[in-house]
């Protein structure tokens, strides 16, 4: 999912690491904390080998956007190859079944806007039928569990629940939407947990 995200915000400019990260943090919302610099680089070496990026040079770094402790040399800038865009055009198209999951959800959906209709429609779908499984799962538990579980355990399996009927809903919105050829409107907001910016809504 990092490499589709890469790809994607240098298909629209190059970018040096730090802008990346910036960039991911701000496309990405609540997964960005899993993106280190520990992680960022190694892909990009590995996109680099692959021939989908390659560096356009160097800019000079500025006092604040040097991390603590690293020097301030110059940062190498990265953008992306033809080679790259056919990959990105590749990975915009996918609609498999780890698109469903939190991650890789929220990650698909960023780039939503250049993804076509159809493609969008099965991730969607397949990401509600994901969140009705979880649902059901969490429904089944609070019905079989109830006198066993504490009452902050079950709380948070209540929390869980309510949060994934939210998203449900939410996606059902926007497949209605999409089926009518309109697009999300500013009244169909996401679900307030953040559930479909992948976080999970609770143990299941």
């Amino acid at each position: 999912m990092l490499e589709f995200a890469i790809l994607g915000l240098l298909s629209e400019s190059a970018m040096h690491g730090y802008e990346l990260r910036k960039e991911l943090g701000t496309k990405l919302g609540p997964i960005r904390a899993a993106i280190s610099y520990g992680t960022l680089y190694p892909t990009l070496k590995r996109l680099q080998l692959a021939g989908w990026i390659t560096q356009a040079g160097e800019t000079p770094a500025t006092a604040d956007e040097v991390p603590a402790l690293t020097s301030r040399r110059g940062r190498i800038v990265y953008k992306i190859t033809a080679e790259g865009k056919e990959r990105f055009a590749e990975l915009l198209a996918h609609a498999g079944p780890e698109t469903f999951d939190d991650a890789g959800f929220n990650v698909h959906f960023a780039f939503f806007a250049r993804t076509d209709r159809a493609t969008r429609l099965r991730i969607l779908e397949g990401r509600r039928r994901k969140v009705e499984e979880r649902r059901e799962g969490l429904r089944n538990l609070l019905a079989r569990a109830t006198e066993r579980l504490d009452a902050y355990t079950l709380e948070l399996q209540r929390h869980g629940l309510d949060a994934c009927e939210r998203e449900v809903r939410w996606l059902e919105e926007l497949i209605a939407s999409e089926r009518s050829g309109r697009g999300p409107g500013r009244d169909i907001l996401p679900p307030s947990t953040g559930t479909a910016a992948g976080e999970e809504p609770g143990p299941s």
